[in-house]
């Protein structure tokens, strides 16, 4: 029996984000690449097989049913222990099942299946990021990031290559589901093991008050749209430098696709790991601003590695020494960025906000592609890797505007309120509810439109009546719009945060 006063410690709090990161990592690839490899190999149409990249939505839109895991707890374990052992029951459940079914015969169950999945590890990760929170103190928040972001790429390479390797080699694809389900039960048992978090902070009393008050909450800080913008910034030079990483080491730096997946899959990996925990380290012994501006002058930085091998000589040393490097900047600042996170929400709904701030930083992550291939069509490699190392500048001046309101956070555990332009910022709030209606209604004519090409609704007149250009053309209407909105709507906020900040410093 563990005792009550070790379960305190950061060492014990540690070793069980481990395991609880391990399984938050797990489920990704089963729904993602590793299904889509067993779908190709089992001669799936591409239409069908790019139709199944749906099912990571859960991931996007995870923020949609978080208020109902803030406001309402189970009967067993408590807030947030509850909620993890329901969801890794379900996953258990879930991934087992995909086991069962084959692609060629049971295809539109095992998307079923998948959506499922998806949707138990998005509703998993809301209520962990809320443990994550609510358990740590200040202090303990960067080795806390640091050794989840560990346990989550342990299982990506757990559920990504290693299940490939597996499921070709050795067991077959059915078999290894089942063992990726088995696995599932370390979650289980980390839920078991964990203590609850002790908080005097009241959950929400209602429904409509865990939808509208995280809202309310964090739009009533001072700075909040400036910290908004840090959050879709601070990681934009890195963003850009990664989402054409493999085609440049390839296509542009001239190395074989098995040398780029060698120095990638097990280098750039082990590189991040060690990353994640530096970052942790440096973080008991800094403050949290110190961390995320010196993180992210490294990982801003680090993408000159990505410039050098555009203009040298091709060599797998050179590449190898750039992936490292770059990988261990990077999980330098991912480390800090999860503890910026934590530090900004609120106990009473941590799991809401995370999840709405979770699913706003990624927007650069997933965004970024199509600016990121005009630019080196346009300009090429090497300007192209100047140009990411410049697109980390406005995310550390952003940092820099907010340094006094991160550290009152930080000090405090409380949040400064705003005093200034009332009714201004209510606009600026408006506008960014209305782009996320626009992406939702963007999202639903796409898979809309996508029905009629599917060999299942092909006997169906009513699909096959769906006027698909003129969906395609509302949705992307809708989606551009929703990018629009939302810019401008962050743009006029962080101006009106600016302004406020210098009405209330002179």
């Amino acid at each position: 029996m563990v005792q009550p006063a070790f379960k305190q410690t950061t060492w014990y709090k540690s070793f069980i984000l481990l395991l609880l990161g391990f399984t938050s990592g797990l489920p990704l690839a089963l729904t993602a690449g590793t299904l889509q490899a067993w779908m190709t190999v089992e001669n799936i149409d591409l239409k069908t097989i790019g139709f199944f990249s749906l099912v990571g939505q859960a991931y996007v839109f995870k923020f949609l049913w978080s208020p109902f895991m803030d406001r309402y707890t189970p009967s067993f374990l408590g807030r947030r222990r509850g909620w993890m052992l329901l969801t890794q029951i379900g996953l258990i459940l879930g991934i087992a099942g995909m086991g069962f079914l084959n692609p060629n015969d049971h295809l539109w169950w095992l998307a079923s299946l998948a959506v499922i999945v998806a949707f138990c590890s998005a509703s998993q990760d809301i209520v962990f990021d809320a443990y994550k929170t609510d358990i740590l103190k200040a202090d303990e928040r960067g080795t806390g990031a640091a050794v989840s972001v560990l346990g989550y790429r342990i299982a990506m390479l757990v559920s990504g290559g290693m299940a490939l390797w597996l499921a070709d080699k050795y067991i077959g694809w059915q078999n290894m589901y089942w063992l990726m389900a088995a696995l599932m039960g370390v979650g289980i048992l980390a839920t078991l093991l964990a203590q609850e978090p002790e908080t005097a902070v009241k959950p929400p009393r209602t429904l409509y008050e865990a939808v509208i008050e995280p809202l309310y909450e964090f739009f009533s800080r001072n700075n909040a749209w400036l910290i908004l913008l840090l959050i879709v910034l601070y990681k934009m030079g890195d963003a850009f430098a990664l989402s054409l990483s493999t085609t440049f080491l390839i296509r542009g730096a001239g190395f074989d696709a098995g040398e780029v997946g060698l120095v990638n899959k097990t280098l750039g990996l082990a590189a991040t790991i060690v990353g994640a925990l530096l970052g942790g380290l440096l973080m008991r012994r800094w403050s949290l601003f110190k961390a995320l501006m010196v993180f992210g002058i490294l990982q801003g930085g680090s993408n000159i590695g990505y410039w050098y091998l555009a203009v040298s000589e091709q060599s797998i040393y050179s590449m190898g020494a750039v992936v490292a490097f770059e990988n261990i900047c990077g999980g330098m600042g991912t480390a800090a960025f999860v503890a910026l996170l934590m530090t900004l929400c609120h106990l009473s709904f941590s799991a809401t906000q995370f999840a709405l701030l979770s699913a706003l930083s990624a927007i650069g992550r997933v965004y970024v592609g199509p600016v990121a291939g005009w630019y080196v069509e346009s300009h090429g490699w090497e300007a192209f890797y100047i140009f990411s190392i410049i697109a980390s500048v406005p995310g550390l001046i952003l940092l820099l505007i907010s340094k006094n309101t991160l550290i009152y956070t930080q000090k405090t555990g409380e949040f400064l309120r705003r005093t200034q332009f009332i009714k201004q910022y209510r606009f600026a709030l408006y506008g960014l509810i209305l782009a996320v209606l626009f992406f939702i209604c963007s999202l639903i004519l796409v898979i809309t439109n996508s029905l009629p090409s599917l060999e299942l609704f092909q006997s169906i007149d009513f699909i096959q009546s769906i006027n698909i250009k003129l969906l395609s053309h509302w949705a992307s209407s809708l989606f551009l719009y929703g990018v629009i909105i939302g810019a401008v709507s962050l743009v006029v906020g962080t101006i009106l945060d600016y302004l406020a900040l210098r009405k209330t410093t002179h």
